[in-house]
């Protein structure tokens, strides 16, 4: 598969303010080389992929943002996992395997339980998904924010990800209806207090409830490259789907969606001003 098809890259079409805009669990696509060996159902792909975050946050490089989307399905690899969450499980005889973990890099199982591999992958196998899948993009994302860098002094990164609207109660029981926005930054460690203070104002300004790290903290992405001590900041922003989605048909919200969309696309804007005027 060539580039065009594991991910794309829109440019700013206009002044670029310095944000990038990450989205790497939009994609169903599945390649032809791995089709038979992945029980993919397009229904259990659509459940756990972030469906339509790309398309809600497709007019970033209208205000002058970067946007790297991903095509491929999560089933494939799990970009936003370390290349060593590798569950002895799911990759047969690796030396760097940990105790069972269905869902890492790689995953075997679906968020239902379901296979999603009908047995382990040879070392070979495995690193040929991460040579092909993983790495490209990650190399993509890496020299986008030092681009960034370069121009600006400084990158933020938007990583945008998607949520179901209840998950298990924190305080035990029956499930819970998640906020509607759940910014995550490892416990306010990967970006200054000044951006996500920015973003926290902006989403409770436009009326929707936030819940910082609760109960996303922010995967491997935003750990791995918000290093705010060299003017790298990386905040993972959780969507509840409830927002624009119907989540049993998978259909979009035509009522709400316009208004999400202009509040996303608000906040992109906001934090190349404030950037700016650093």
């Amino acid at each position: 598969m060539d580039r065009m098809d594991t991910y794309s890259l829109t440019l700013p079409q206009t002044k670029p303010n310095g944000v990038l805009v990450e989205v790497p669990h939009a994609g169903l696509r599945i390649p032809s080389e791995l089709e038979g060996l992945v029980n993919a159902p397009i229904e259990a792909r659509r459940r756990d992929a972030d469906l339509y975050v790309d398309e809600l946050f497709a007019d970033s490089p209208r205000v002058g943002a970067t946007l790297l989307s991903a095509h491929l399905s999560r089933y494939i690899v799990d970009l936003n996992r370390g290349p060593e969450d590798i569950d002895g499980l799911t990759v047969a005889n690796h030396p760097r395997s940990k105790r069972s973990r269905p869902r890492g890099v790689v995953w075997r199982m679906s968020t239902l339980g379901k296979p999603v591999i009908a047995e382990p992958l040879s070392r070979d196998e495995f690193e040929t998904r991460l040579s092909r899948y993983y790495w490209p993009y990650h190399r993509e994302l890496d020299r986008q924010i030092q681009i960034q860098r370069e121009r600006f002094g400084q990158a933020i990164v938007v990583a945008a990800h998607s949520m179901p609207s209840y998950g298990p109660s924190r305080r035990g029981g029956a499930s819970e209806r998640r906020a509607d926005i759940v910014p995550g930054t490892r416990g306010m460690t990967s970006a200054n207090r000044d951006y996500i203070d920015l973003v926290e104002t902006h989403f409770r300004d436009a009326g929707l409830t936030v819940a910082h790290d609760t109960p996303y903290e922010g995967g491997w992405t935003t750990g791995h490259y918000g290093k705010p001590a060299i003017n790298q900041h990386v905040i993972q922003i959780e969507i509840n789907r409830d927002l624009y989605l119907d989540e049993r048909t998978h259909e979009r919200k035509r009522a709400t969606w316009p208004e999400l969309q202009k509040t996303l696309i608000s906040l992109v804007e906001a934090l190349g001003h404030f950037q700016n005027s650093i």
